[in-house]
């Protein structure tokens, strides 16, 4: 059993939230959020006490001055960060590398028109300056990123391309070594992949699906048994 790390107290100062921009949340909103996609990763990863996990929330070295312009400061669309403060995370409303000891493990940027360059050539420089040891980037058409999937590794202080293959369905995949997930694009879909069984990390669809086909199964069974004990009773007579 994992023991949640305990912060020494919690902030009191909460980090302003990152700016509303309708189009850039939506597209966020399909591909992490509403398929679960996001949820059901976390509870894959595990250790949810101790693993922060967020996104669209500041990230920044040390705690700015207490004020709400926060020109510069980036505000990834998915972080992960393993043994850190999830509870500081949720207090502050970001995360502060100074405070949690420590950058995240991952980042992950989903393509808008907007922040195409940004994710490719500035996000990337940002991210190494940070030492955050993955940064991905996924673009449901590529038109924005070039690429509908892309990943890279810090090695020696600056980022390498992680590689990204072509499936014989047309899908996009590479490997996290971080999160230890295969990513992958699939027809426009962001999805995760446990590699050692080659099947999908569950999404609030599979879940609906897998839950339909037990209750069906479930309903034709019930129709067996009925079937069989009217069976009995012609038999007997009754």
């Amino acid at each position: 059993m994992t023991t949640a790390k305990t912060p020494k107290s919690l902030p009191t100062y909460r980090l302003p939230d990152t700016p509303f921009i309708p189009d850039e949340k939506m597209t966020v909103f399909d591909h992490l959020t509403i398929t679960g996609s996001a949820h059901f990763l976390a509870q894959y990863l595990g250790n949810l006490d101790t693993t922060v996990m967020g996104g669209d929330r500041y990230l920044t070295t040390v705690l700015p001055a207490e004020l709400a312009d926060m020109t510069g400061v980036p505000y990834p669309d998915m972080l992960v960060s393993f043994n850190a403060y999830p509870e500081v995370f949720r207090a502050r409303n970001g995360y502060v590398i100074a405070e949690q000891g420590k950058p995240p493990d991952f980042v992950l940027e989903v393509a808008s028109e907007s922040t195409g360059r940004r994710d490719t050539v500035d996000k990337r420089i940002t991210y190494a300056a940070l030492d955050i040891p993955e940064y991905w980037r996924f673009d449901k058409t590529g038109q924005f990123h070039g690429t509908p999937l892309a990943g890279d590794r810090l090695v020696g202080g600056q980022y390498e391309p992680i590689p990204i293959d072509e499936l014989s369905d047309g899908s996009l995949q590479g490997h996290s070594a971080i999160l230890n997930v295969d990513v992958r694009w699939v027809d426009g879909h962001l999805v995760w992949y446990d590699p050692a069984t080659g099947e999908p990390v569950a999404t609030f669809e599979s879940v609906r699906q897998s839950f339909n086909q037990e209750r069906e199964a479930r309903i034709q069974a019930e129709a067996r048994v009925r079937e069989l004990e009217e069976q009995i009773r012609r038999l007997r007579g009754e």
